[in-house]
């Protein structure tokens, strides 16, 4: 029987990025089953009184110095610091509520995070991200409509205060067979979890 790995992230977060394309790998070699789960990444900070390591100066300038590109490395992955870091993504994490329901959510999330982790793109811009959008072949004018219904706020408020009533403080965050992992550096314990019977 497949597990299933609950994959809480934000666009804006670069280590969910590697997140992302470890957990797509490991979709590949375990046939698990990946549940993705868009939330505000700010409003989980707010909740716990957690910072950004790129708050903390030192902590920042080894991350983007050595931590990220050496991760990146390991998983074989493109990886570029995004200029216009930090992004505003609250469009960007409604957007992908919206791609749940417009069946495009892969090629959304494939496009954004390469977008802001790849090609440095500055999708804190609307027109950045209708561009971005129709690169990916999804109907960014449907899209970006969605983006500002009722329906899709509620439902990006509501997943991430799930989120905070799991004490969820950041991301990325994935849950396998009920345990918490906090942070792509604990990417091994989620392919121990796999690899087990």
């Amino acid at each position: 029987m497949s597990k299933t790995i609950e994959f809480y992230f934000d666009f804006g977060s670069p280590t969910a990025y590697l997140a992302y394309k470890r957990l797509k790998q490991l979709e590949q070699q375990y046939s698990c089953v990946i549940e993705y789960k868009p939330v505000l990444l700010g409003a989980l900070f707010r909740a716990t009184n957690n910072v950004s390591p790129a708050m903390i100066p030192a902590k920042a300038k080894y991350m983007m110095a050595h931590d990220l590109s050496r991760f990146a490395k390991r998983y074989d992955v493109g990886f570029t610091m995004n200029p216009h870091f930090p992004i505003n993504t609250l469009p960007l994490m409604r957007g992908a509520h919206a791609a749940k329901e417009m069946d495009c959510f892969d090629q959304y999330c494939d496009a954004l995070f390469d977008g802001i982790w790849q090609k440095g793109e500055n999708l804190g811009d609307i027109e950045v991200i209708s561009s971005a959008l129709d690169d990916a072949a999804i109907n960014s004018s449907e899209l970006l409509a969605k983006v500002q219904t009722p329906e899709i706020k509620e439902s990006l408020l509501t997943l991430t205060q799930e989120a905070i009533d799991r004490d969820l403080f950041g991301v990325p965050t994935m849950f396998i067979e009920g345990e918490m992992f906090f942070g792509q550096d604990r990417m091994d314990f989620i392919e121990e979890r796999l690899a087990s019977k």
